[in-house]
């Protein structure tokens, strides 16, 4: 992922064999860091998504953040993320990063100069 520098966190591949034992719920959309094409790797035993990723671990910059649903500055901001909160990144789309707080959400995109600047 250009611009982002990974940090040491808590999440790894599960063991075992992983399965869904029948029908979830579909959340609505934002509330949990998943997509039909990739979710956080700590939802792989709840939720089925076509990838998982283990997260790059950043910290939102000093003035806070706004996570959208879609990647766009006209999308409405649906929820705030305090400045130097953990922001966990699962994807990025030019000037814009996919992630959430942690894997119990919300989830939703922020430009990537939201974001304090990587440690290397």
């Amino acid at each position: 992922m250009s611009g982002a520098t990974r940090k040491d966190s808590d999440y790894a591949v599960p063991l075992g064999v992983l399965g869904l034992r029948g029908p979830v719920e579909k959340p609505a959309p934002g509330s949990l860091p998943l997509r039909g094409d990739l979710a956080h790797m700590a939802l792989a035993g709840t939720h089925l998504a076509a990838h998982y990723v283990i997260p790059h671990v950043r910290t939102v910059g000093m003035a806070g953040a706004g996570l959208r649903l879609t990647p766009r500055a006209d999308a409405d901001v649906f929820a705030e993320l305090a400045p130097g909160s953990r922001f966990e990144l699962l994807d990025v789309a030019g000037e814009w990063v996919w992630g959430c707080p942690g894997p119990q959400g919300p989830a939703g995109w922020c430009r990537t100069s939201d974001l304090a600047p990587a440690q290397g």
